[in-house]
């Protein structure tokens, strides 16, 4: 058991725990205040955190789990899985010391004699024998809230990286509360909308240098980059006909040591102001490489295994782009198939003719090019005849709305004929649910990634996914939630 996480053996007395020295790292009355501007309690149920809690289920193999915010006096739960919404009181619950601590609370085994009320559900009782709670934090460090699973069946143990895992998708909560805090502000000059897993976003530089007084500053982002803060999560893309995965797109995530485990929307539009974003590239590319060499060795059947890094605009532009993509693969002993890059359309138009240079240059690396976010920005067929690219992703949003009427679907089926007739595949971002998997694989779409094959992951747990040959994602049924 990890010193981050409390194990709980005997009976826990919550009306007899003293949380006050913990409390006043952050004063409850500021806790608050970070809660309510949310706007989050007894609102409506929202798809984004159900499909975080219905992750948390599986990932764990929990039958209950639950996102929590905790005002003054309650519990409430904006997200349940295995259970209906509900409210409870915010001392007979564990939530009240994750709260306090600020950290993982385990419970290996309990008596339902000694469960708290907060597992009651209306219609009966759940019985949890064993709990697993992790903070949700905001972007700038209050806990407001939890993330938890429980079973009726009790632990033998719980690893570090199974902690460590529902932290991540408690810092997928963050990512999401964040983009509300910048929805919810007033003039926001945003001309679309703000998505969680968006690298960029027109406008987004404005609201995140206005939300905290331009934090962070370029030392944050120096001192992070010496001290090693920065770390890459790894989001599977797979065959949707199978399951088998080909590749992994890299995601930067700042494990901030006050602050928590930081999305790029918080510190990339920052470090691309102060020329920062260069050294952060340059890590995360580097950083992408050795990882796939070491996923590598003594595992052949990872030879076609490609790993996905994304390019800032400033990246792109700079000179020798070429030339050190080539040093850092034979550095690492990779073939050019073994590297992705991904760029957004808005990073090419300024210089078309450059951009076509570059690009050309990259592909006789053998590197597969990805046009990310497909249909979001500078679409323009004469433009994309030109691009050598080989692989065009459609964006989530496009994805999201192919429910939603013949129009939306049809944008999808066009996107996807147009790649096949220019000899490109597709990926299709953001797949949540079997129906949405089977009407791109109906429309021809062979490759996709989204919560309902993986979230992203630390690099430790994509090591157990492809420690075997038969490196596949089940696509889970359908799931009430």
């Amino acid at each position: 058991m990890p010193e981050s996480a409390q194990k709980v053996d005997e009976r826990p007395q919550f009306e007899n725990r003293d949380f006050a020295a913990h409390a006043r790292r952050k004063p409850e009355s500021a806790r608050l205040s970070a809660l309510r501007s949310l706007q989050m309690l007894d609102t409506a149920p929202e798809s984004c955190f159900d499909t975080i809690t219905r992750m948390a289920a599986m990932q764990m193999h929990a039958e209950f789990a639950s996102l929590d915010f905790v005002d003054e006096t309650r519990v409430w739960a904006k997200s349940v899985w295995g259970g209906k919404l509900r409210e409870f009181p915010r001392q007979d619950s564990f939530a009240e010391r994750i709260i306090g601590e600020a950290k993982p609370v385990v419970v290996l085994d309990m008596q339902s004699s000694s469960r708290p009320r907060g597992f009651y559900r209306p219609d009966k009782i759940l019985e949890v024998r064993s709990f697993l709670g992790v903070p949700v934090r905001t972007a700038d460090g209050h806990v407001v809230g939890t993330l938890c699973v429980g079973s009726s069946q009790p632990y033998q143990q719980v690893a570090s990286d199974e902690i460590a895992q529902l932290e991540g998708l408690a810092g997928l909560v963050t990512d999401q509360l964040e983009l509300r805090r910048l929805r919810l502000r007033p003039g926001e000059p945003s001309s679309g909308p703000i998505e969680a897993d968006n690298s960029f976003l027109p406008g987004e530089t404005a609201l995140v240098t206005e939300m905290d007084g331009a934090w962070p500053l370029a030392e944050d982002l120096r001192y992070a980059l010496d001290q090693q803060q920065f770390v890459l999560y790894y989001q599977p893309e797979v065959e949707l006909g199978t399951g088998r995965i080909v590749g992994l797109e890299a995601l930067i995530r700042w494990k901030h040591p006050k602050r928590g485990m930081l999305s790029p929307q918080v510190f990339i539009p920052n470090a691309e102001e102060n020329g920062l974003i260069l050294p952060i590239g340059d890590w995360g590319l580097s950083q992408a490489c050795r990882q796939l060499q070491a996923w590598k060795k003594n595992r052949p059947w990872l030879d076609g295994l490609r790993v996905c890094v994304n390019l800032s605009a400033r990246q792109f532009t700079r000179q020798g782009l070429a030339d050190h993509v080539e040093s850092l693969l034979l550095q690492n002993n990779l073939r050019g198939h073994h590297l992705g890059l991904e760029m957004t359309e808005s990073s090419l138009i300024p210089s078309i003719g450059t951009a076509v240079a570059v690009l050309t240059s990259l592909q006789k690396l053998g590197v597969s090019l990805h046009m990310d976010d497909f249909g979001t920005g500078y679409s323009s067929l004469s433009h994309l005849h030109r691009f050598p690219f080989d692989v065009l992703k459609i964006d989530r949003s496009f994805v999201k709305r192919m429910s939603k009427g013949t129009q939306p679907l049809q944008i999808v089926k066009t996107i996807i004929e147009l790649a096949r007739v220019l000899g490109m595949d597709v990926v299709a971002e953001g797949i949540e649910t079997p129906e949405q998997c089977s009407l791109l694989q109906k429309m021809g779409c062979r490759f996709g990634q989204g919560f309902l094959f993986s979230p992203p992951l630390p690099a430790e747990k994509i090591d157990e996914i492809l420690c075997t040959p038969d490196t596949r994602i089940a696509c889970p049924p359908p799931t009430p939630i």
